[in-house]
């Protein structure tokens, strides 16, 4: 059965995803445009369901018992930092153990129709107008970035929602990807999930260090250090519905 809201044990809340197409990446003419960001054609066939928040410091020392944020005086619903796409992968699998459930990161298409809920626009809530850190009204409404953050985390669902109820897809804190880094296609793909190998994982969504331009919808950053961590780099979950 699919549910529209799951809230586990650790209440984290969930929402489902419908299936759908969107073109990803950005136009040629998008402020604050990268390099990498060729618009395409993406079908996801399958939904799936996605965190409505990052994963937050109470969450993650219930599954892993410590916390290594360096903001750990921000409180329990700051979101939790500094962890590596490893110990993320290390927190599923502990988590999954406890549950029973099949949690996992969202791909890199899944983040991006996630974030842009039906919109075609730089921000979910409209266009981008600042690249750096002048105040952007329509990024400040929605995320905590280098313009209105005192460059610190935030406690989660502190700003606007986008239309699909998800908090802080911009901003706060980087978002691991499954994927691994590579060149987009031109041509329509359908239910993406990156090489089956690479030198570099792959954050969405910026945090509360960058610029206006870093959390655009289309905006993708690499890590090249799977074991590596830093102070503006977390995560949200996704969940794959029962056959």
């Amino acid at each position: 059965m699919i549910y529209k809201q799951i809230i586990n044990a650790l209440e984290m809340e969930f929402v489902y995803i419908e299936p759908g197409s969107f073109t990803m990446g950005s136009p040629p003419d998008e402020r604050g445009r990268g390099c990498d960001e060729t618009p395409h054609q993406v079908i996801l066939s399958r939904g799936y369901y996605i965190q409505t928040t990052e994963v937050t410091q109470r969450q993650w020392r219930a599954v892993i018992d410590n916390n290594p944020s360096y903001f750990n005086r921000c409180g329990d619903d700051c979101p939790v930092e500094r962890v590596s796409w490893n110990d993320v992968q290390q927190f599923i699998g502990m988590l999954n153990s406890m549950n029973g459930e099949t949690y996992r990161l969202p791909t890199e298409a899944e983040w991006e129709y996630a974030y842009r809920a039906g919109s075609a626009t730089g921000l979910a809530d409209g266009e981008i107008s600042r690249t750096r850190c002048g105040l952007d009204a329509n990024l400040d409404a929605i995320g905590w970035y280098c313009g209105n953050s005192n460059y610190k985390t935030h406690p989660v669902a502190q700003k606007q929602p986008n239309a699909w109820g998800l908090y802080d897809m911009p901003g706060n804190v980087w978002e691991w990807c499954q994927d691994w880094y590579d060149d987009y296609p031109s041509s329509t793909v359908i239910d993406p999930q990156g090489p089956a190998s690479g030198a570099y994982h792959v954050l969405r969504g910026g945090s509360w260090n960058s610029t206006a331009r870093h959390c655009r919808s289309a905006y993708r950053h690499i890590y090249d250090v799977p074991g590596c961590s830093n102070h503006y780099s977390g995560f949200r979950l996704a969940l794959s519905p029962e056959e």
